[in-house]
């Protein structure tokens, strides 16, 4: 029996902050605003752009172009580099914005959050367009006049998150059973979350070219002809406004991985690099109050060619010196040294972090574990690495933090 569009009333609102990395720099400098700028990963020629600011878009300037293709598009395009303080300082104070309004809020990304207001009696009492739009009006007035978010509100995360794209930048659309199909109608495949270029192709395949058509399709189809899998059951009801999405997975594992400028096999060079990868991950580890039982070390050559060793371990990792020494062993077992190009470490097997009781004949892992607590307090009230281990110092331009496209560890 085909199952009809959800009527329940829309309660989930996504929430995305427009051209994220370009307004957070606009709102800190005046002199940017209004001007067509891109943050790109590198400034150089060959650089990726991550975010163009609004004015760029309107040129024609995307996600993922290089540098040079849009200094073509415009000659005097302002580039920039991510500076990933102002932007986690953005996300914090929007989030805190947020939980005003539902204890159900969940970070998707450091511009994007989910509201489910389904339990929340004294909000859902008001149209949710007036909490959205009030929402908006917090956002300029506490964090800063040049940021904009569109909001979309659906009855699944899903239509939330269509809704959220449809007037970019600064729209606020609501989808529910009387306007989903018209909604669907504007769209093509690719438009929708969650469909990209292989996805098309499989639908196309199974005869189905745009999203009404998809809507349309039966349970069966999706699930026995075109995805093959559980997967087109799924699709089926994310269609219809049915949740779905809703599903927090427990994090499994803390890394970070870095590409060398040049190959290198010199081991005074790397044995820094895997100091400064391991107190990235520490950081990260100890932030989480978690501790590794399972350390790997994977290395990309010069020549294309990859090696990767991990082992479990009997005695829980936490302090970067306690990292560092199974990584440095890990990658000392290597059957020859050759120029390696990548180099990423990675802490999995977790388990939560116990507080050590303080006795009169302490561990000197327990003092060691003490030592990192309080390294990483100095180091979260001054600035990262302002106190670091002896081995980095200088490599402040090294190993820079990134924030992915997608769900970060320092995300609240």
């Amino acid at each position: 029996m085909d199952l009809p569009i959800d009527r329940h009333r829309p309660l989930v609102m996504h929430i995305d902050l427009n051209s994220c990395f370009a307004s957070v720099e606009q709102q800190a400098n005046r002199t940017l605003r209004g001007r067509p700028i891109v943050v790109a990963a590198y400034p150089t020629p060959s650089g990726c752009v991550l975010a163009p600011s609004i004015e760029a878009k309107v040129l024609g300037i995307k996600v993922g172009m290089r540098v040079r293709d849009a200094q073509v598009i415009c000659q005097d395009i302002v580039v920039l580099t991510p500076d990933i303080a102002k932007v986690y300082a953005v996300h914090e104070r929007m989030m805190r914005v947020f939980r005003r309004y539902t204890s159900d809020m969940t970070p998707k990304s450091i511009d994007e959050a989910v509201l489910d207001f389904a339990r929340c009696e004294a909000v859902i009492k008001r149209p949710l367009t007036a909490v959205a739009r009030e929402i908006k009006t917090s956002i300029r007035q506490e964090i800063g006049e040049w940021l904009r978010c569109s909001i979309g509100i659906g009855t699944n995360r899903f239509l939330a998150k269509v809704g959220a794209g449809l007037h970019k930048p600064d729209g606020l659309d609501v989808i529910d059973d009387t306007n989903l199909k018209t909604v669907y109608g504007g769209l093509t495949l690719v438009d929708l979350p969650g469909i990209n270029t292989r996805y098309k192709a499989r639908l196309n395949a199974g005869g189905i070219f745009t999203p009404l058509e998809f809507l349309g399709a039966s349970r069966e189809t999706l699930k026995k002809i075109v995805f093959r899998s559980t997967e087109g059951h799924r699709w089926y009801l994310r269609l219809r406004g049915l949740e779905v999405d809703k599903v927090n997975f427990s994090r499994r594992s803390f890394g970070h991985s870095y590409a060398l400028p040049r190959p290198t096999a010199d081991r005074r060079v790397l044995s820094r690099l895997v100091m400064k990868l391991s107190e990235k991950v520490g950081r990260r580890l100890r932030r989480h109050a978690q501790v590794a039982y399972g350390l790997h070390i994977g290395c990309l050559y010069a020549d294309r060619t990859y090696w990767h060793t991990g082992q479990k371990l009997p005695s829980p990792l936490y302090a970067t010196p306690e990292i560092y020494r199974q990584a440095q062993r890990l990658l000392d077992t290597q059957s020859a040294a050759r120029p390696i190009s990548n180099l990423a470490i990675t802490c999995f097997a977790l388990a939560a972090a116990r507080p050590e009781q303080a006795t009169l004949f302490e561990q000197p892992h327990t003092k060691l574990h003490r030592l990192a607590d309080a390294l990483d307090a100095v180091n979260d009230k001054y600035g990262e690495f302002v106190a670091t281990p002896a081995l980095i110092m200088g490599m402040e331009n090294e190993i820079l933090e990134r924030v992915a496209f997608g769900k970060s560890s320092r995300l609240q």
